[in-house]
């Protein structure tokens, strides 16, 4: 845990509150907070379900160590594994919500995407360009001839 905001606590007190938070995200699948800490709890949540989906003993061995209860455990392996096994990232989103009125701090939700009851639907994916038809050889080695950059010859040179 390495290269993480100090967020003004010691080190134990910083990943006992990580801790804490992951947990309660993947238990309610949204939570208030700091920006600051929404940021650093999101880095944890997102190897937290990378762990679910490997699926492996190891990983649940790992993702145990970390976050705080077995129906989190088992929640991370069975339905967020599911939900997410065809994304490659990215699971949670961050909004800003407000500025807390005791010390005037950015306050964000962080939550899963693709769930119910979304406070902001997803974006649709975006179109994907047309495919071209692959180039024979000879015409592709000739059109890299053409655009590769302009190397003088010994005989202009000499000019």
């Amino acid at each position: 845990m390495t290269n993480m905001r100090k967020l003004n606590r010691t080190s134990a007190h910083r990943i006992s509150m990580l801790r804490t938070m992951v947990s309660q995200l993947v238990k309610h699948e949204r939570i208030e907070t700091t920006v600051a800490k929404a940021k650093e709890v999101r880095r944890q949540v997102d190897r937290m379900v990378t762990l679910g989906k490997e699926g492996s003993l190891c990983a649940a061995r790992r993702a145990a160590g970390f976050v705080r209860g077995d129906d989190v455990i088992h929640k991370l392996f069975t339905e967020l594994a599911y939900r997410y096994k065809d994304r490659a990232g990215g699971y949670t989103r961050m909004l800003r919500t407000r500025i807390r009125v005791g010390d005037a701090a950015p306050m964000a939700y962080i939550e899963f995407i693709d769930r119910e009851n979304e406070l902001r639907e997803p974006k649709p994916p975006a179109p994907q360009p047309p495919q071209r038809a692959p180039l024979d050889p000879w015409t592709k080695s000739r059109l890299c001839q053409r655009f590769a950059s302009p190397k003088k010859e010994k005989s202009e040179i000499d000019l």
